[in-house]
């Protein structure tokens, strides 16, 4: 049998020496030394500043719209109870049942922040948001982690709902080059995963053999028991199916999630673009800047796909889980992962788009990203950088992407100047999602705290409608 392992020692060398190289590339490039190949830049343009700062991009928001955004992101603004949401909404269903405490959620948080549990609802949902230029990147609120692993039916019923949502992105009129979120954790056990990842310390995996197991082949992983081989086999098989589902219809972009398993989500995704991404980026991964090695990671990647020749799909965030990694890394007494100051990790998340942007100008049909944060001037740096390098708008190559419900003051001004905006969209009853929007409010509870600006642009549109219904009323 074929032996499923590289030699370390090898890949260790290769990553050292394309971090390097890439690094001085880089810093040629931006000392002017080198010239981006492929596509000159443009002559020096001023183009038009992107502001953020109308609040007439709310226009297209109902009454109702505008008051449920400013009572919801009023309750945001209150650090104990978006760190405690979870145990608040506990004890308010149990106070007041399953069913009224759906009623009483419905129209406020889970209306705000989730596109409805019906296919007609979620297609109301996507055909408004169509309608204001943005696309969704819809998201089956399936959470799971450490202890929470139940069985292969339950990793079944996972795979139903992501096929669900293939089919469900593909077939519809607002469907236009659509995106879905995927959690490998869903399909393959996270205790699992944190094996790999401990494997991958000493020996690196070979893409083909995971290819080959795609494939139906009977592959051995060695470090893994007989039933940890079985249920590995089993996850990339359903992994494939969703692939084989998606690949010309439906862009995936897999999460990244805890240090602890990352490493081999990153495999397994690699392992998916081997197979998916020849002609296309169909499958994408996520680089989370928060952490030191972010950048080493995405460049590691940038060289990989040009040796195994895929295409490269790029989800650029700046990372949620923050405190609980530093609170692991902390009790385990080992160095922690995270940058030190937000000013690190901002460098990162730029550095690392500059380096996406440059490959994407040489080579837009190879190359993608979506620039996923809220971050106004990591926007308007994207932006600035596309008009240099005369990177297309509305090319497909690169895309913006923020949450449903929140910062659609950039999401809306971006799409007015023609720009591609995906919307990341869940969607289920309030049952299913709430865990999903708990983990979602605790990762985010930085960015929900400071949506002051936000709720400002909102309360001008409010005063701004008031003062021209008295103005037409005289």
């Amino acid at each position: 049998m074929s032996s499923v392992l590289r030699p370390p020692a090898l890949h260790h060398l290769l990553s050292l020496q394309v971090t390097v190289v890439a690094s001085r590339i880089l810093a040629s490039q931006h000392a002017g030394l080198a010239p981006v190949k492929g596509r000159e830049l443009r002559d020096p343009v001023a183009p038009t500043p992107l502001s953020f700062e109308d609040p007439r991009a709310f226009r297209v928001k109902s009454w109702w719209e505008l008051m449920r955004a400013l009572g919801v992101f009023r309750l945001c603004s209150f650090p104990a109870l978006v760190n405690n949401c979870g145990k608040v909404m506990t004890f308010t269903r149990t106070i007041l049942g399953k069913r009224a405490f759906a009623k009483v959620l419905r129209p406020f948080v889970y209306a705000q922040f989730v596109a409805g549990e019906t296919e007609k609802e979620i297609s109301e949902s996507m055909e408004k948001m169509s309608s204001l230029g943005l696309r969704p990147m819809l998201a089956v609120p399936i959470e799971e982690d450490l202890g929470e692993s139940t069985g292969e039916r339950r990793y079944d019923d996972n795979l139903a709902a992501m096929l669900e949502c293939v089919r469900m992105s593909h077939c519809n009129s607002w469907s236009k080059d659509p995106m879905m979120q995927l959690k490998i954790t869903a399909l393959v056990s996270p205790e699992l995963c944190v094996k790999l990842t401990c494997l991958l310390k000493e020996q690196q995996y070979d893409l083909d053999l995971l290819v080959g197991a795609m494939n139906s082949e009977a592959v051995v992983f060695p470090g893994l028991s007989d039933s940890e081989n079985t249920h590995f086999l089993c996850g990339l098989r359903r992994l494939d199916q969703i692939g084989e589902a998606s690949i010309n219809k439906v862009r995936i972009l897999v999460d990244a999630e805890y240090t602890y398993m990352n490493p081999a989500l990153s495999l397994i995704t690699m392992a998916m673009m081997k197979k998916f991404n020849q002609d296309d980026a169909w499958i994408w991964n996520t680089y989370q800047c928060y952490l030191k090695e972010s950048r080493d990671l995405l460049l590691e990647a940038i060289r990989l796909s040009k040796e195994q020749s895929f295409c490269l799909g790029v989800k650029l965030v700046r990372g949620a889980y923050m405190d609980k990694e530093r609170k692991l890394a902390d009790k385990e007494r080992r160095t922690d992962p995270i940058h030190e100051t937000w000013e690190c990790t901002n460098d990162c998340y730029n550095g690392s788009l500059d380096v996406m942007l440059n490959v994407i100008s040489q080579h837009p049909d190879r190359y993608k990203i979506i620039v996923a944060t809220h971050n106004e001037e990591s926007v308007r740096r994207a932006v600035a950088r596309m008009d240099e390098l005369g990177i297309d708008r509305n090319g497909g190559s690169v895309c913006f992407g923020q949450l449903l419900g929140m910062c659609d003051h950039v999401s809306l001004t971006l799409a007015q100047q023609g720009f591609l905006v995906y919307k990341s969209v869940p969607y289920g009853s309030v049952d299913d999602t709430l865990p999903y929007l708990v983990r979602r409010a605790q990762e985010n509870r930085t960015v929900l705290q400071g949506i002051r600006k936000e709720r400002d642009l909102l309360r001008q549109e409010v005063r701004r409608r008031i003062q021209e219904k008295i103005a037409r009323a005289k």
